[in-house]
């Protein structure tokens, strides 16, 4: 079986701007099709991959150029000062689930599959979705629902949860499912149950915060004029990945400052999100969310027009 068909592979690529003999980066290896591609273009070099979930170390390449760590790409400088790596060319990372992971039931990531609610990337983890929807308090369910699955209803769907959970534990998808499909809207049943694991899978696993983290330290790994591409697959990724490419630094000198002097950190490549053509969204359904976004790290000018 397929572990996961990459989406916008070769565009992906493309922008990572590959050259000879240079160090680049795979932040989430899972099935290594990015890997596989960058290593085709590679002439010389290093590839240095990362995943936390251990499935995905058995897709390791055979390839002396190649190494796998693992380890979550929040910690990513910490992982490449350990491979004596820094600073490195170019950094990819592809956000969305890999198939593996959704069709492989007893991982609880899908509601399609009954299995137990999982949801961890890292089965060394020890909060689980079942532990979130079992424990947390009313206030912290809505939060988690309102911000990480954009659930219109959340509240009406929290007091089911608590209402359920004073007789029975939540444990399985289909209780789950059970329990929100009084609160879909006729016809979009599927996108609300999608909503609804999202939001769970978020939590569980820290994804904004680990995007945030991933962010910052990708851009302390970087080379000047070295490049960040990311795929995301919703709002909340996409928001956090634009808003941090456009981010800008105020000049270290209180003259520069008082003007209100600002340096830009990036040059954008995409000024505009790629999204994939309707050709691959047939092929790959799961596709049809990703946003592709690409940067170059510049220079930052210092006081004497120096650069970094």
């Amino acid at each position: 079986m397929t572990y996961h068909t990459s989406v916008l592979l070769e565009q992906s690529v493309d922008l990572l701007g590959i050259t000879a003999n240079s160090v680049y980066v795979d932040a989430t290896f899972g099935g290594g099709g990015h890997s596989r591609e960058m290593l085709s273009r590679m002439d010389g070099g290093r590839l240095i991959a990362l995943d936390q979930d251990a499935d995905a170390h058995v897709n390791a390449l055979d390839d002396e150029r190649f190494t796998l760590l693992r380890g979550n790409f929040r910690f990513i400088k910490n992982y490449l000062r350990f491979a004596e790596a820094l600073p490195v060319d170019g950094i990819l990372a592809d956000f969305g689930l890999s198939s593996h992971q959704i069709d492989e039931g007893e991982r609880g990531f899908s509601f399609s599959k009954d299995a137990l609610l999982d949801m961890r990337m890292n089965r060394n983890a020890k909060r689980t979705a079942a532990d979130i929807l079992n424990t947390e308090e009313s206030e912290n369910l809505i939060r988690i629902f309102r911000e990480y699955g954009e659930i219109y209803n959340a509240p009406r769907l929290v007091h089911a949860i608590l209402k359920y959970r004073t007789e029975h534990a939540i444990k399985t998808t289909t209780t789950l499912q059970k329990i929100a499909s009084k609160f879909a809207r006729p016809g979009k049943e599927n996108k609300y149950f999608a909503q609804v694991f999202q939001a769970l899978r978020i939590e569980v696993n820290d994804e904004m915060g680990a995007l945030n983290e991933f962010l910052n330290r990708s851009y302390e790994c970087l080379k000047i004029g070295g490049r960040l591409v990311v795929l995301s697959y919703h709002s909340l990724e996409d928001r956090m990945v634009k808003e941090f490419f456009r981010e800008e630094i105020h000049g270290d000198s209180i003259e520069s400052q008082l003007k209100g002097h600002k340096i830009l950190k990036w040059d954008v490549l995409t000024r505009k999100a790629i999204i994939p053509d309707d050709a691959e969204q047939q092929i790959n359904g799961r596709s049809r969310s990703a946003k592709l976004r690409a940067a170059v790290k510049l220079p930052l000018a210092t006081e004497g027009g120096m650069h970094e």
